[in-house]
């Protein structure tokens, strides 16, 4: 039988129509004016070893943006090793890829003015800064150290060992603005995250840490790690803490933070960058999250896609003399 004239045989009508279907689906998915949103599981990348700050923190973020995006899988990743340049570096082979995140912090801008690595913080996308996190000056509780300004006076005439989790992270650069302030210098003991310090101090590897109230609480609590001061501004309002003065008190004037959030690879477009930041508004409205701030004795702190860039464009701007001085 003859088709008439103008029709399309059945079959080619049929393929024609799956073509255009398909082609539409493809749009929506990737390049049109749908939504976007992540295919299949998620990747987490913590750029430093189990344990530490950063690794609880982007555990924490991975399971909120799970409770804030239902549906949504975040697998957490350790990839450690060079104070975070590996997991930070391994972001730079997904470019354009929005199934990455990666928990940041203060080493995203620290490692780059160290001069040991190729990448800066515009090759990554900026979504959300979500709390700060202050530091303590730690010893055993058998120290002759009773102060951060009793550490100093020692090093002015003898060696102090300090510890580090990574050599070119935010305990480097408070120990060089106390070193620039007060003209002492310590000697640095790198390790790959604060979860490592714990034990060096207890085991007298070295004779101070510098670690987050969240890591050393369980020691607090013994009494087999006491407090020296702290890097923040103002003392800490948590009870646990609330007895340390600060380092600005005890005549050193330093304060300084580490911040927490989470950054995506280069090159996203806007529906992804708009998806991710979207997703990080719900994070700190979830149970999980305030938990953790609470458990971990963070403070909140929102800053989310430009705005986060912003900020750590100014951040740049004030480490690059400490760095360089310490490089």
């Amino acid at each position: 039988m003859k088709a008439r004239p103008g029709a399309l045989p059945a079959v080619l009508l049929l393929g024609t129509l799956l073509l255009g279907t398909a082609a539409c689906g493809a749009d929506a998915d990737a390049g049109g004016g749908g939504a976007w949103k992540p295919r299949g599981d998620v990747r987490m990348i913590v750029p430093f070893a189990a344990g530490g700050g950063s690794d609880l923190a982007g555990r924490a973020i991975a399971t909120a943006l799970e409770k804030a995006q239902p549906g949504l899988k975040v697998t957490v990743e350790n990839r450690d090793g060079g104070s975070g340049a590996v997991g930070y570096s391994g972001m730079l082979g997904k470019k354009g890829n929005g199934n990455y995140l990666l928990a940041t912090e203060n080493a995203i801008l620290s490692l780059p003015l160290s001069g040991q690595v190729s990448f800066t913080r515009k090759d990554f996308t900026p979504v959300a800064k979500l709390a700060e996190d202050g530091g303590i000056l730690v010893v055993k509780e058998d120290s002759a150290f009773k102060t951060c300004a009793d550490v100093v006076t020692a090093a002015k005439s003898g060696r102090v060992s300090v510890g580090m989790s990574g050599a070119y992270g935010v305990d480097n650069v408070i120990y060089t603005m106390i070193e620039k302030k007060t003209g002492v210098t310590f000697q640095r003991v790198p390790f790959e995250s604060g979860g490592e310090l714990v034990p060096a101090v207890l085991g007298g590897q070295i004779q101070v840490a510098l670690l987050n109230p969240g890591e050393v609480i369980g020691q607090f609590k013994s009494g087999d790690l006491r407090g020296l001061c702290v890097t923040t501004d103002k003392r800490y309002t948590y009870p646990e803490f609330a007895q340390l003065g600060t380092a600005k008190e005890q005549g050193i004037d330093v304060s300084y933070v580490q911040f927490r959030g989470f950054l995506a690879p280069g090159g996203l477009d806007e529906r992804e960058r708009a998806y991710w930041e979207g997703a990080a508004r719900g994070v700190t409205k979830t149970p999980e999250f305030q938990k953790w701030l609470k458990d971990n004795y963070l403070q909140q702190a929102e800053l989310y896609g430009d705005d986060f860039g912003t900020y750590l464009e100014q951040l740049d701007t004030a480490l690059a003399p400490v760095l360089k001085k310490s490089s």
